[in-house]
């Protein structure tokens, strides 16, 4: 199974897409440099399948690469940074 990760700043969101589908969205607001990600979801036909992982890392990524910060009011992105220590750096 493909997948692309898009970022839609106009629309404070990451999407990943399978076969152009939107198949998981993390959401966020941004203030004074931070990023909080506030709502994560994966579409029920494409759970299970470590898509949301995907997404979550890919947006911090660009997150890191555009130089802020995260706050992490989602559950997901929250349990996330806490089992990879590599983004610990990016918590505001």
């Amino acid at each position: 199974m493909s997948h692309r990760i898009e970022h839609l700043p106009e629309n404070n969101r990451f999407e990943l897409l399978v076969d152009n589908k939107v198949a998981a969205y993390a959401e966020y607001s941004e203030h004074h440099h931070v990023r909080d990600f506030d709502h994560t979801v994966t579409e029920d036909e494409f759970r299970g399948q470590g898509l949301a992982g995907a997404l979550v890392a890919a947006a911090l990524d660009t997150t890191r690469a555009e130089g802020l910060k995260i706050r992490t009011s989602c559950s997901y992105v929250n349990a996330y940074v806490a089992k990879h220590p590599e983004y610990q750096d990016l918590v505001a």
